[in-house]
């Protein structure tokens, strides 16, 4: 009895559910950035380089294979070793795309939370007691 407790407690803490929300809409964010990788900016990058498919770049390191063979079948010629690079630039472009998202965003956070720690705070309202004597002192100052 005391185990599930002790676990519904630890899973229903704030930090449990900020992080498990967290995580969510980082795997949301990801898929956004694949996307803006895959259907925007690939296309651009392979338009200067000329090929449509980042996958399909690959180097024979040993072995014959004929020309412009895709992957999968290249890697499936025997005695063939094929070093496949393109896959790799799609995941390091991705990469880095993702980081200065991330990187823009936390960026932001810290700007707002500085703006709020220098706005002046507010003045503080005096409190009836300290309203009454402010006007007993005032007339008191006019006789």
């Amino acid at each position: 009895m005391g185990f599930v407790k002790e676990f519904k407690e630890f899973a229903v803490k704030g930090s449990v559910m900020d992080l498990a929300v967290g995580v969510i809409i980082g795997g949301a964010f990801g898929k956004i950035i694949d996307s803006a990788v895959k259907d925007l900016i690939m296309p651009l990058i392979s338009a200067v380089i000329g090929s449509v498919d980042f996958s399909n770049l690959y180097v024979v390191l040993k072995g014959t294979v004929g020309a412009n063979v895709p992957l999968e079948e290249a890697r499936k010629v025997p005695e063939a070793v094929v070093f496949a690079y393109g896959s790799f630039i799609s995941v390091g472009i991705n990469f880095l795309l993702l980081a200065m998202a991330v990187f823009l965003l936390v960026k932001g956070i810290n700007s707002l939370k500085r703006k709020e720690e220098a706005a002046p705070a507010a003045p503080v309202a005096p409190t009836p007691g300290e309203a009454l004597l402010t006007e007993i002192r005032d007339l008191l100052k006019n006789k």
